[in-house]
């Protein structure tokens, strides 16, 4: 069964809701390691005042049952804990608020203004609460129990910043793991926590003139194998699947596999990963400049992709804008944000791959419990090594 995946909610509603399908039966759930999975989208430096009101917590409403999944539909849920202070702001029922005006001052750079003309919405407001980043709290949350699935067939997934505004360190580390790990001890999940004051004094500084910045981060996956994705049918490719993903996040403009746009100014043969065999590892690359994929299917690399960030629209010096009921000249509308979000979009990051990931395998080997799956991977292992 392919994965289906969707989620609901708005900013300031009742909660954002997940729902995943087609994950195979008696996978086992931990809870504990999705909060933390959520509680790491919450982290960084430079993150607003909305952090310090979440904590984000799951609830899990259906497709579990004593620890594992029975291969029924997963519903998960992340409750707002500042709907208490929009029950009346954010009401389903029909009351008119007197006294809460609309939003009507759209920002550049964000959906309110194409919203509102695409919908017909006179309050932006309908707009910009399901269409903020607060949504990715359920991407994170499925995402969690994708990796989990991955983690029985060996696969890992991660992520660390590469840059935050115009400040771009060299990445020392060359083992990808052991960046995760630095980038995880690190208050912009940058992997050397010795530079994190730089970072910190670069976003301290956008803050004080009222800016926002924006970034670069890269998402890895390690002990993928060969001949996920497809060459066959332009949307069956793997990396046009990850791209899109990847580029569905809020605020995304740019994605690169690999050596990326590198690729442009090097020959054929300062590019493309040469192929080596030994007897007990069986096939290899002796290097990855192709981030782990190859004529739209995995060749059992690590998939290295790397995500530009967008600064986030809002501004405390809001930028000019028209009121769309008097249509004269504005400064923007402003909502509660934060200074940069790049540590946070880089956890998000994972979720996504994880998700790709996770529907790649089980498109390649079907199985609609654990075991079955698992016999299945072993088989098709053996394969690659014999052939």
């Amino acid at each position: 069964m392919p994965l289906r995946f969707f989620t609901a909610g708005e900013s300031h509603g009742k909660g954002i809701v997940s729902f995943l399908e087609g994950i195979p039966a008696n996978l086992g759930i931990d809870i504990n390691f999705i909060n933390k999975e959520l509680e790491r989208r919450q982290r960084g430096y430079g993150r607003g005042g909305r952090m310090k009101i979440e904590k984000d917590e799951v609830e899990i409403l259906s497709g579990i049952r004593f620890g594992k999944t029975i291969g029924s539909p997963i519903a998960l849920l992340i409750k707002n804990r500042d709907w208490e202070n929009w029950k009346e702001k954010m009401a389903i029922e029909d009351i008119p608020l007197q006294d809460f005006p609309s939003f009507t001052r759209p920002r550049p750079g964000h959906a309110d203004l194409v919203g509102g003309i695409k919908y017909n919405q006179r309050d932006l407001r309908n707009i910009l609460e399901r269409s903020s980043a607060r949504e990715t709290a359920g991407r994170v949350a499925a995402g969690a129990i994708c990796k989990l699935f991955l983690k029985e067939l060996g696969i890992t997934v991660g992520s660390y910043v590469v840059s935050i505004g115009k400040l771009k360190p060299p990445i020392e580390e060359e083992d990808l793991l052991k960046r995760f790990e630095k980038a995880e001890n690190s208050e912009v999940r940058f992997p050397d926590p010795s530079l994190d004051e730089k970072f910190k004094e670069v976003i301290d500084e956008a803050k004080e003139k009222g800016e926002s910045l924006g970034g670069v981060f890269e998402v890895f996956a390690i002990g993928v194998p060969p001949g996920l994705g497809s060459h066959i049918q332009w949307d069956k490719r793997i990396d046009g699947r990850i791209a899109q993903a990847i580029m569905s996040i809020q605020a995304i403009k740019g994605v690169e596999i690999g050596m990326g746009f590198g690729c442009a100014s090097l020959y054929g043969s300062e590019v493309h990963d040469e192929i080596g065999w030994e007897r007990g590892k069986g096939y290899f690359r002796y290097s990855n400049n192709l981030g782990g994929t190859e004529g739209g299917m995995t060749n059992g690399m690590p998939i290295v992709v790397r995500a530009v960030m967008k600064p986030i629209p809002t501004l405390t010096k809001p930028l000019r804008s028209v009121d769309i009921e008097t249509k004269e000249e504005v400064r923007a509308g402003k909502e509660r944000s934060d200074v940069t979000a790049v540590p946070a979009a880089s956890v998000v990051g994972e979720a996504m791959l994880a998700i790709i990931i996770t529907d790649a395998i089980l498109e390649k080997l079907g199985g609609d419990f654990m075991e079955e799956v698992k016999e299945r991977y072993e088989s098709y292992i053996r394969h690659i090594m014999n052939f």
